[in-house]
């Protein structure tokens, strides 16, 4: 009697190319794991195991001791603790306000039509580079050009608001909104260090979060605004009827029902504004610094300070990814976007 052939499935791959994937993701892993290893062993080597190497078998190749980790949490422990906390305070603060203030823009674009002229917006433009030029150049006090500007736009709009035609949407506006990240950050970071400088508040907390803020919010809002198209709108037509008001239906149902996109969104922000090093070089001194600066900091003089930089790199990324194994957690327990519709 013949035997009976298995049928393969579809999508069954065969032996040869179970054996290909699983030798070519064991070396991506090695890819993407050695670092974090060759990181993890350095930070326990003494400085002339690290010049004299390369030795990557501890209590073999080397044997493993904390002076690394005493100087840095020992005699320099006040100068590793304050990096840390303003990168801690900086980071969370940041990304709890972009994520809330994101998501509100993002749902207002999802729901509500808005048409802005094109004059208004170039209004706008014109009466901001006069109060910047008035500042700049004729040496008027930033309050009081910040109000003649809004002045003169309120003029403008009233006066010629009517004549303006040509108008903008939903779409263009979320469109600009994520040309903002296209934008090198080098570009602005001297007109922002000006603008601080002016306003007395260089090498604080605060400005690294306002400007944090203004650079991530354009991303919370692209990816929200895809997340909260997946809302069936019947929902919230329902909660309408029932004389639910516009802000009751976005904090009672879209906000529970957003949990997934606002958990990953925030993991995104946090990580941007926890490995932000560019803006933090040029608006942070000795009293905000934060840990990408210290870390950078570390190759003086006498050459990169490997075994002080593993340490700190083992500092900075522990917490990230505890957080983030705890809001992926979070996200296969939250609601699916869809399975609620009908």
């Amino acid at each position: 009697m013949r035997a009976t052939r298995r049928m393969r499935a579809i999508d069954e791959p065969t032996p040869l190319g179970k054996a290909v994937s699983y030798v070519l993701l064991g070396i991506w892993t090695i890819v993407v794991l050695f670092p974090l290893y060759w990181v993890s062993i350095t930070a326990f080597k003494v400085p002339i195991d690290v010049n004299d190497g390369p030795f990557y078998l501890p209590f073999i190749d080397f044997q493993p001791a904390l002076d690394a980790w005493q100087y840095l949490f020992g005699t320099m422990l006040a100068d590793t603790l304050r990096p840390y906390l303003n990168t801690v305070i900086v980071a969370i603060c940041s990304s709890v306000i972009a994520v809330a203030i994101g998501t509100m823009a993002a749902y207002a674009l999802v729901r509500l039509t808005y048409r802005p002229r094109v004059g208004a917006i170039l209004g706008f433009v014109l009466c901001v580079i006069l109060a910047i030029l008035g500042v700049a150049l004729v040496g008027v006090p930033w309050p009081v050009a910040l109000a003649c500007g809004l002045a003169l736009f309120a003029l403008l709009l009233y006066g010629l608001g009517r004549r303006f035609r040509r108008a903008l949407g939903n779409d263009d506006i979320a469109f600009w909104m994520v040309s903002q990240r296209i934008l090198p950050p080098v570009t602005v970071v001297v007109p922002v260090y000006v603008v601080f400088q002016h306003l007395g508040l260089l090498d604080t907390r605060t400005s690294l979060v306002i400007t944090y803020v203004a650079v991530n919010i354009p991303i919370v809002v692209w990816l929200m605004r895809d997340f909260l198209m997946g809302i069936p709108l019947e929902l919230e037509e329902s909660a309408m009827i029932d004389g639910a008001s516009r802000y009751r239906i976005f904090w009672s149902i879209v906000l529970p029902l957003s949990t997934p996109g606002l958990a990953a969104t925030f993991i995104l922000v946090l990580i941007m504004a926890w490995n932000e090093y560019l803006l933090a070089l040029f608006l942070s001194s000795a009293n905000a610094q934060t840990l990408p600066i210290l870390i950078a900091a570390q190759n003086a003089t006498r050459g990169p300070q490997w075994w002080s930089m593993s340490v700190l790199i083992i500092v900075m990324i522990v917490p990230v990814v505890l957080l983030a194994i705890a809001l992926e957690r979070f996200i296969s327990r939250g609601l699916l976007i869809g399975a609620v519709k009908g």
